[in-house]
């Protein structure tokens, strides 16, 4: 069987070059090199593992509309995980060449330190890793993921952290309860002492480093999460560039980290935040209406472009990505993640 030679491109212009057989996909070409690109679910529907193919021929397999709509896929981006080359490939991917790894992605046990209801169909779970070879510190960057093992099964699911790196071993996340949900469903009876399984960390949405440009965080629902873990490190560095947050819920009752928000504003007085609601009640005083609205009333009368870094549903990354690039936002200013229901 025929092997093509692919080669993929980092964000910083350094490049990991595998074989690949056309009865193979890349991602797997690549794991089997010892090649560990950024990636999640591995079956197509989360886009973790997406980049763009700039030359060669090849076929995409089954992939979600969510995680790849059909205008990226006629730009020519694909995700590595269901793509099949048909001939020599060359891609460009959406990262950094540090975030792929040449060894395996660490595993941790942690154990449960509190579960807490924060708000309507959101809970707080705060683990602490258990100490190995490599001590108890918790080390990842701002905005980066877990993947939790579901006690009883082999399935994982995929959160973000919501704190920063700590010696306390200690990982914040605020989860959406899906009903039916498989991890859903556990932290309904989870206890504190609990032990869980981790793999990580995980992920490329990460702070940027472009001088003094504003940055503009855009959050709907837990969509928050990565972006307060952001904020944080932007003060607990001292960082003093322009900074806004916009978090977006339709109710009241579903917000959360509101006194989180106040003590990041403590220590950033140049961040400005607008709590968005769309169905908001007769007392509401902050912004009335969506993230979407609040963001297109600010955009438009911008003296210097910020970088954008958005988090949420498919729908909010979409609209707020149309809406930046229509209000001439460069690509290279924006970064998203997509939160897909597991």
């Amino acid at each position: 069987m025929t092997n093509y030679d692919i080669t993929i491109h980092t964000r910083d212009r350094q490049r990991v070059s595998f074989a690949c057989s056309e009865a193979e996909d890349l991602l797997s070409a690549a794991d089997r090199e010892s090649i560990l690109l950024p990636s999640q679910c591995r079956k197509g529907t989360c886009g973790a593992c997406v980049a763009t193919v700039t030359a060669g021929a090849y076929r995409l397999g089954e992939v979600s509309m969510e995680a790849l709509p059909e205008n990226a896929q006629a730009r020519g981006d694909v995700l590595l995980c269901r793509t099949y080359p048909r001939a020599d490939l060359i891609l460009e991917a959406p990262y950094d060449y540090n975030y792929i790894r040449f060894e395996r992605i660490p595993e941790r046990e942690a154990e449960v330190i509190e579960v807490t209801m924060v708000a309507t169909g959101t809970r707080r779970l705060l683990l602490r890793l258990q100490p190995d070879a490599q001590g108890g510190a918790a080390e990842f960057e701002a905005g980066q993921f877990m993947e939790i093992q579901v006690p009883g099964s082999d399935a994982r699911r995929a959160y973000s952290l919501a704190n920063n790196t700590n010696w306390n071993g200690d990982l914040e996340f605020f989860i959406t309860l899906r009903p039916g949900g498989a991890f859903s469903t556990y932290l309904e009876s989870a206890l504190v002492g609990d032990r869980l399984n981790l793999r990580g960390p995980l992920g490329t949405f990460t702070l940027r480093e472009n001088g003094l440009r504003p940055r503009w965080f855009v959050g709907g629902g837990t969509g928050l999460v990565p972006l307060l873990s952001m904020l944080r490190r932007m003060a607990d560095w001292g960082e003093m560039l322009p900074a806004r947050l916009y978090f977006g819920a339709r109710y009241e009752d579903e917000l959360f980290c509101q006194e989180e928000i106040r003590e990041i504003q403590d220590k950033l007085p140049q961040l400005q935040v607008k709590i968005c609601l769309s169905r908001p009640g007769n007392q509401w005083a902050d912004y009335r209406g969506s993230v979407m609205d609040a963001l297109r009333d600010d955009l438009g009368s911008l003296a210097v472009l910020p970088d954008l870094y958005v988090c949420g549903s498919t729908r909010l990354v979409q609209g707020v990505t149309e809406l930046a690039l229509g209000q001439g936002l460069p690509d290279s200013c924006l970064q998203f993640e997509r939160f897909l229901s597991a």
